[in-house]
């Protein structure tokens, strides 16, 4: 365990703190916590400021969650609004109000009819210029507005973080959860990234790309979180305790982003979190809760149920499903199997190549392409989102796409739907759906990764919707052609339509976007919160666990643990396990009969202590008794001892490079002129050590559990080297490179 005394060392401003790119020490970090909450209680008595300051610490972390659930909940509407917005910007405008998107307009003009293709006040571009959108030139001013909407909101997006925030891009969860490990970025969650990942986030997602917004929501909630916590510097100024406030910030950022406050809490708990105490669970659920109740009262969805994809459907579902849900997860493995490799390739491809030296260029040519191919399709021309509530809603007397084509009569509105031979609009349909699904895994996968921001959660929901429909249709007209097949006997034989091809869809996108990410319990959670058809948990969990097998079966990472492993980001996966036969000699630093750098108690000068920071890049020094003697005495940080001997040599004037620097220990008679340099305070006299002999499976599941950055080795109690977690990293990676692996 870290000195006490290193805790109250606040007069050496910035000791305890990290440098760019460096990893935390969780020990010493919770240990100044701990320390200094002691203090606050023990005085607390004293005074009535010390009384109202022990109060404020207490009541901090919920304060600060509070600020950062309200926040997040009013910033996530604004991108829902704006999203919308500039989605329908693409299409046309409203000339008396043009800051309204296309449901307001109508709305506004008291046209509340379903057929919004009717409103008068919301003009076409082609009605615009005064062009019917039947004719063929209404078809080419349509197309062309939409590819050149597209263009500029997607080049802007890019150029946006070009110029302001490089770290906006992407999805940024991979990164996330390398943080929440203890490695530090700095500039990542900042402020710039937080303004231009929210404008940008509504320009990707407008721009008609194959990508979510859901993704970017927990990375702007993060960084929601990490500026907030600046305003309490219990979190603040200690990174252990902020990253508390950054997992429950997480879990807000999918309350807001689906309208599911549990399903958030346990996808910080099962995805992202790497720390996670039982009060980081109910802080969690605060957070969420206080999310979503702002969400819940602007009410960006316009549905009243604060969900993305409220289905109205409660049919419940025959037990013969069951093999088509699990073979719906199946297909979802596989398809997130196919699209993690893809997108590694391309994703590496990318990196080694020119590609990645003109980030703007590529995403104009990946919008135009995406443009250009999507719009004559009417499912790829529309936005994913309300792709996949069409493909979830059931058919009913409103419903006028092609999917609803059947052969009805609707002689009661209010009445059972009865089932129904498809009609030709529903193989047309199927045919566009099979040509959709194609063009999103393939654009998908050139998407994830460029230069804007991207989340992957909807392309994957997406993907899966179309799978499940086209699968519900075929179950559907089974049932209908076959209602004596002793599987529908009871259900189908009234005549009522007992196979719900919304469902599938529903199962499907649980499947796909499982075999993507390889969560279950969140992800379970997460899509009856999403749709509100808790009545499907079963066959949810059903496609979830086939889909985990699955693609588990050909490669245990998710997406996010790909892509930790493409960028070599020090994360180490405290769920999985790591079987080898090596010990601590074999992995420690340095190895065979190379010296070790190490510092004495009370032996060494300034200037000798100085030499060795200058040519070394260690970030951390043993301290021993002497250089004949290398019994352990501690361990020092190199950040606080360059802090150290800087503050130092500003407060005393008879400080010379031939001082003493004593670590430990009584002054021994001092021959030089000069004050010794004393630097107790800075000692760790408890550092985290092993035997030579210890198992490296032993070491491994420390640096794991305790969040170590180091340890030192030493036989006998005399030190032999020292293990760092990029050693630890390396030696993992290198096994697990030759060990075979049966399915690959």
């Amino acid at each position: 365990m870290p000195s006490p005394v290193m805790g109250e060392s606040e007069d050496i401003p910035g000791l305890g703190q990290y440098d760019d790119f460096q990893t935390i020490d969780w020990q010493r970090d919770l240990a100044r916590d701990r320390m200094r909450h002691r203090y606050i209680v023990k005085h607390k008595k004293d005074s009535v400021w010390d009384f109202i300051k022990a109060a404020h610490d207490a009541w901090s972390g919920w304060m600060c969650l509070f600020l950062v659930g309200l926040v997040a909940g009013t910033v996530a509407s604004i991108v829902d609004i704006g999203t919308t917005w500039m989605t329908d910007l693409k299409y046309g405008i409203c000339p008396g109000a043009f800051w309204l998107d296309r449901e307001q307009c109508c709305w506004s003009s008291n046209q509340t009819a379903f057929g919004l293709d009717n409103c008068s006040q919301w003009l076409t571009w082609p009605r615009l210029v005064g062009v019917t959108d039947e004719s063929a030139g209404g078809y080419i001013i349509a197309y062309i507005s939409y590819v050149l909407w597209a263009l500029s909101f997607a080049s802007l997006a890019a150029i946006l973080v070009r110029m302001f925030a490089p770290y906006a891009s992407g999805g940024a969860i991979p990164e996330i959860k390398t943080i929440l490990s203890g490695f530090i970025i700095r500039g990542f969650l900042g402020k710039w990234t937080l303004l231009v990942k929210s404008i940008g986030i509504m320009l990707s997602a407008a721009a008609g790309l194959s990508l979510g917004k859901e993704g970017p929501m927990v990375h702007i909630t993060v960084c929601i979180g990490n500026i907030l916590s600046y305003l309490f510097p219990k979190y603040g100024r200690n990174e252990a305790k902020k990253r508390e406030i950054l997992s429950a910030a997480a879990a807000s950022g999918v309350s807001v982003a689906f309208g599911a406050p549990i399903g958030g809490v346990l996808f910080s708990l099962e995805e992202v979190s790497y720390y996670f105490p039982m009060k980081t669970l109910w802080r969690s659920f605060f957070c969420a809760l206080i999310a979503a109740f702002v969400v819940r009262s602007i009410d960006p969805y316009g549905n009243e149920h604060s969900v993305l994809f409220y289905v109205e459907y409660s049919k419940p579902w025959i037990f013969f499903e069951l093999l088509p849900f699990i073979l719906l997860g199946a297909i979802g493995g596989l398809i997130g199997t196919v699209f993690i490799r893809a997108n590694i390739w391309w994703s590496r491809y990318r990196k080694q190549s020119r590609i990645g030296q003109y980030p703007v260029t590529e995403v104009f040519v990946v919008t135009l392409i995406n443009a250009v191919v999507s719009y004559p399709n009417p499912y790829t021309r529309m936005s994913s989102t309300r792709l996949i509530y069409l493909l979830f809603s059931q058919c009913g007397v409103a419903n006028t796409d092609y999917l609803c084509d059947y052969n009805r009569n609707y002689t009661n509105v209010n009445g059972a739907i009865e089932s129904a031979a498809a009609g030709t609009g529903v193989y047309t349909a199927l045919a566009l759906l099979f040509l959709a699904l194609a063009f999103k895994i393939v654009m998908t996968i050139f998407t994830i990764g460029i230069k804007v921001p991207a989340g992957l959660y909807i392309p994957s929901l997406c993907m899966g919707a179309i799978v499940g429909r086209i699968v519900g249709i075929a179950m559907e007209q089974w049932a209908y052609h076959y209602p004596q097949f002793w599987a529908f006997r009871g259900e189908c034989s009234t005549g009522d339509d007992c196979i719900t091809p919304g469902l599938y869809a529903m199962v499907g996108a649980a499947a796909v976007l499982g075999g993507v990410t390889r969560m279950t319990v969140a992800l379970v959670v997460i899509m009856f919160e999403l749709t509100g058809g808790v009545r499907y948990i079963v066959p949810l969990m059903a496609a979830a666990m086939a889909s985990k097998w699955v693609g588990d079966a050909f490669g245990k990472d998710g997406i996010y643990d790909a892509h930790i492993a493409l960028n070599g980001y020090p994360f180490l996966d405290n769920k999985e396990e790591f079987d080898c036969t090596t010990i601590a000699a074999d992995v420690m630093q340095p190895r065979g009969k190379a010296p070790l750098t190490v510092l004495t108690q009370d032996s060494m000068t300034l200037r000798e202590v100085v030499s060795i920071l200058e040519n070394t890049k260690h970030n951390a020094f043993p301290v021993v008794i002497s250089r004949e003697s290398h019994f352990l005495v501690g361990c020092v940080l190199r950040r606080d001892l360059l802090l150290a001997i800087g503050s130092v040599r500003r407060k005393q004037d008879d400080i010379s490079d031939d001082s003493l620097v004593i670590f430990n220990g009584a002054l021994q008679g001092n021959a030089s002129a000069s004050s010794p340099v004393k630097l107790r305070r800075i000692l760790d006299l408890a550092p985290i050590t092993v035997t030579d002999h210890t198992p490296m499976e032993t070491v491994i599941d420390m640096f794991r559990k305790l969040g170590l950055r180091h340890v030192l080795v030493t036989h006998n109690g005399r030190l032999l080297g020292i293990m760092t977690k990029k050693d630890v990293m390396l030696h993992m990676s290198h096994h697990q490179r030759t060990i075979p692996s049966v399915f690959h």
